[in-house]
């Protein structure tokens, strides 16, 4: 590239986002590749056993995916924790799709559907080796109205008030 031209951004796919059960076959990339991860930066663990696909089915529960030229490159979704409040789970974003703000969209959608299920909190955990999503969670707490930041050595964890 030469000394003051520009360079036009790749033109990007059309994404869509799509409310899904845990168990759909849409879901089973977005968890294969979180499994992956999960071992890749904390080795042998169970943390994908932690909640039963059952608890993000609605109404107390939620899960989106996007979906771009008919592939699934990232998802969340929630589950109740105690009345009131739900937690975020389950939150990734393809490798090769990263960086477009589909994550910051995925929490959006989840916040907005937390709050038709009559949710006030909606809580968002992340592990000490994943700094994406802390720097997610943060981001997100600044313009959550409500938000809170409880941050004692990690995980953080982000409560964001969703009325």
């Amino acid at each position: 590239m030469s000394i003051g031209s520009r360079r036009r951004p790749a033109k990007m796919a059309a994404m869509e986002l799509r409310r899904r059960r845990l168990t759909d076959v849409e879901v089973a990339p977005l968890l294969e590749g979180l499994a992956v991860e999960y071992h890749s930066r904390y080795g042998s663990n169970d943390e994908m056993s932690h909640a039963s696909a059952e608890e993000f089915d609605p109404p107390a529960g939620g899960f989106v995916v996007a979906i771009e030229d008919g592939v699934t490159v990232a998802g969340g979704g929630f589950r109740p924790l105690e009345p009131g409040v739900c937690e975020v789970k389950r939150m990734w974003t393809h490798p090769g799709h990263r960086r477009r703000g589909y994550a910051m969209q995925i929490l959006e959608a989840l916040e907005h559907d937390a709050r038709e299920a009559g949710y006030k909190t909606l809580r968002l955990e992340t592990g000490p080796a994943q700094p994406e999503a802390q720097a997610i969670a943060v981001a997100r707490a600044a313009t959550a109205r409500a938000a809170r930041i409880v941050r004692a050595a990690m995980p953080a964890v982000v409560a964001a008030d969703v009325r």
